[in-house]
């Protein structure tokens, strides 16, 4: 059962602003390129077109509480952390640790929370429950992880 995902990533030159630090927006990007690792991770997408009607898992909440900066040529690893687990909905902490230079530290904290939709012959979303075959690979982490550092 999954309930940690890590994946690094260096910080390229394009995502930096004119102060040479990592353009708060980027972090967003940061946090769905993980989340989309997890899913791979687990044999399946954020689009999962294996079902019929396809799924999808579109964000409802999206946040992030910058500590440090990032910077060009910087080592970011990016620890995606299950924090809820509800019938149609996950939630995700997303840690950015700065790997390279160091001192190791965390840097960033995000929060991402997700739905799982089907659309319908209308064209309008409707949340439906997480496919058992996926949600059988889900698992909420232990509370000491996830108070971590707080």
């Amino acid at each position: 059962m999954a309930w940690e995902f890590r994946s690094t990533r260096r910080v390229e030159f394009s995502e930096t602003d004119l102060a040479g630090i990592v353009h708060f927006a980027n972090f967003f990007r940061y946090m769905e390129t993980v989340e989309h690792a997890f899913w791979r991770s687990l044999g399946s997408s954020i689009i999962m077109t294996q079902f019929d009607p396809p799924l999808g898992m579109p964000r409802v909440h999206a946040s992030c509480d910058y500590r440090r900066p990032a910077r060009f040529e910087d080592l970011l690893e990016m620890r995606l952390l299950v924090a809820e687990k509800r019938a149609r909905s996950l939630s995700y902490q997303i840690r950015f640790s700065r790997l390279e230079p160091g001192p190791v530290e965390e840097i960033a904290r995000g929060r991402l929370t997700v739905v799982c939709v089907r659309r319908t012959v209308s064209g309008s979303l409707e949340a439906v429950g997480l496919p058992q075959i996926l949600a059988d690979q889900i698992e909420v982490a232990p509370a000491e992880v996830l108070n971590e550092g707080k």
